[in-house]
């Protein structure tokens, strides 16, 4: 008889993407360092919009949707995460405009059980020729619609 792997929980809205805090992310006193949460949390997103066919690859003028900048990064930290090993990030947009978006975003256990900071940022889409805002793709949208926190 084989061990299942445990199914991945039921999220009401968004994803929980698997991130890995190795040793040298903690701080000295063994905590994950702050400005290492917005780097896994990143990740993640990339990770999740390259599953969907986004990505970089060098080119700003070939990235389209992926051509983009923070405008805003807000987060607070519950809880301290104080070893190596698996954990999660819970990623949701929650607002999906023309030019801009704001996600959402929890770094939690890798079951999201138990949350260990929580954020929001801000983004917006820029043109790679004159780096001015431009609208996001019909494709982009879709997916992004599909991850939205009111469910549209």
């Amino acid at each position: 008889m084989t061990a299942e792997a445990p199914a991945a929980p039921a999220l009401p809205y968004g994803r929980l993407l698997p991130v890995t805090v190795h040793f040298d992310d903690l701080d000295a006193l063994g905590l994950l360092h702050n400005a290492r949460y917005p780097v896994l949390v990143e990740r993640a997103w990339t990770a999740l919009w390259n599953e969907n066919g986004f990505g970089f690859e060098g080119d700003w003028e070939a990235a389209g949707d992926f051509c983009n900048a923070v405008r805003e990064l807000r987060i607070s930290y519950d809880a301290p995460v104080d070893r190596p090993g698996a954990y999660a990030v819970h990623l949701w947009l929650e607002r999906l405009g023309n030019t801009g978006l704001t996600y959402g975003f929890r770094f939690c256990s890798a079951d999201g059980a138990v949350t260990y900071a929580r954020g929001t940022r801000v983004l917006v889409r820029l043109d790679a020729g004159t780096l001015r805002p431009t609208s996001w793709s019909d494709r982009f949208r879709a997916v992004g619609r599909e991850l939205l926190r009111s469910g549209g």
